[in-house]
């Protein structure tokens, strides 16, 4: 196999089989980042002096070039070719001749593979966000549109005070507006520069790190070049942690659908495309969607466990254990992007019941608005409690409340007038959240 640091000696295929690993499979997501990487760099040496004019226009042309065909599908790594940045360079000597060979200056794979990541997880950020959003914007819609239909509220599993439909999908927005300050706080993580810390000890090259820093639009540097090599790892962590952050949000969604679409409770339901049947039970319509969704957000969420875990106990500089970090963010990305979008599909189409408390079993949920009524009127709140309780016991509780003109009881009955109630949803305020926590 050829790679860049051979010496004349050659590993076993067993050796490189087992250190390879999905290594080659999985550099291919980062093609694009490591010729946007090597663009910056050889630029920079051309200013330093490492690079004739003329010669860094070549290797700019080059990489150009290199770049349409990962763009067009058309790239591949060479099976005798160890990685994606061994290829790139062996692709520009094949043009160009030994001035391909200068491109390496200044760099190890080390900070070129973080180079390659950090851009890649900013991009990531940027599209995780954006599905984020608009799934918060549909949360937004629905909560708007049926604010004033009750829910049954449960705590316990048991029947306990009216929420509503608007206070539901509205939770589950400004849920998203919190976990979108994990997701910031990553991207910026992810948004330093490590280009120049080289094996983790820098160079004796005059390299201009803030030259390419501006040049990959990165907001900053990680100055000590121990200190990036030790993001390797911990870029991953944060990352993991804020998905982990939105796929347990999505992950309580997908759970409430499942209970709600069941007919003990009929609160929802989906278009019959949108559900599976059963092999034998004609009547079936299973919410696997909704399943498969809640199983993969607790991949998700294991995720930065497995980084946490393969972290561990490692001295500072470059370890071979941070390769196999790909195999659990970047299947985790893939499956965040998913649940998401799938997530916003299924609510666009989602049907809720607006006839819920036809049922007479949820009439007892409007006790505590009765014991409120009364200590509001004058009565201990313990005695209001007990007179009201034992109106339940005796099976002959009736709520006397307002009911609009088709005899149901809605939202604008009751009397929820506080910030965050079902009465006063704050969506405009809770877009404001969103909007001041994204990046």
């Amino acid at each position: 196999m050829t790679t860049l640091w051979n010496k004349g000696i050659n590993a076993t295929k067993t050796v490189e089989d087992f250190t390879t690993g999905k290594d080659r499979e999985l550099d291919l997501r980062l093609a694009k980042y490591d010729v946007i990487g090597s663009k910056a760099h050889i630029k920079m040496l051309q200013k330093i002096g490492l690079l004739k004019s003329e010669e860094e226009k070549k290797l700019q042309q080059g990489l150009d070039e290199i770049l349409s065909e990962i763009s067009c599908g058309k790239f591949k790594l060479a099976n005798d070719v160890e990685d994606i940045h061994s290829q790139v360079e062996l692709l520009l000597t094949k043009r160009f001749g030994t001035i391909g060979k200068k491109i390496h200056s200044g760099r190890s794979r080390n900070d070129q593979v973080l180079v390659d990541l950090k851009l890649f997880f900013k991009e990531e950020c940027e599209i995780v966000r954006d599905e984020v959003l608009e799934l918060f914007n549909t949360l937004q819609k629905l909560s708007e549109k049926y604010k004033d239909v009750i829910l049954p509220g449960y705590t316990h599993f048991q029947i306990a005070m009216p929420s509503s439909f608007g206070l539901w999908f509205g939770a589950y927005a400004e849920t998203l507006a919190d976990d979108m300050l994990m997701l910031r706080a990553a991207h910026s993580i992810a948004d330093q520069n490590p280009l120049g810390s080289a094996a983790g000890y820098g160079s004796s090259f005059p390299l201009d790190r803030e030259m390419t820093t501006k040049l990959l639009c990165f907001k900053t540097l990680s100055y000590n070049s121990i200190a990036a090599q030790l993001g390797r790892g911990k870029t991953e962590k944060a990352l993991a942690s804020a998905i982990g952050q939105i796929a347990g949000t999505i992950n309580k969604l997908a759970e409430d659908c499942c209970i709600y679409m069941c007919p003990n409770f009929g609160f929802i339901k989906f278009p019959d495309e949108l559900t599976t049947g059963s092999s034998i039970m004609p009547h079936k319509k299973n919410p696997d969607v909704w399943e498969i969704m809640r199983g993969n957000c607790n991949i998700i969420q294991a995720a930065q466990n497995e980084v946490s875990m393969m972290t561990t106990n490692l001295p500072h500089g470059y370890h071979r254990d941070y390769q196999l970090l790909k195999e659990v963010i970047f299947p985790a990305l893939e499956k965040m992007h998913a649940s998401l979008k799938m997530a916003k599909y299924m609510l666009e189409n989602i049907s809720v019941n607006e006839d819920i408390l036809k049922d007479p079993k949820y009439e007892v949920m409007f006790t505590v608005e009765e014991v409120n009524q009364l200590a509001a009127a004058g009565t201990p709140f313990r005695d209001a409690y007990k007179t009201v309780g034992i109106k339940v016991n005796k099976g002959n509780y009736k709520f006397d409340g307002k009911r609009d003109n088709k005899g149901r009881i809605t939202v604008s009955s009751l009397k929820h007038t506080h910030s965050g109630s079902i009465g006063n949803l704050c969506n405009l305020e809770i877009k404001k959240k969103m909007q001041q926590a994204l990046f």
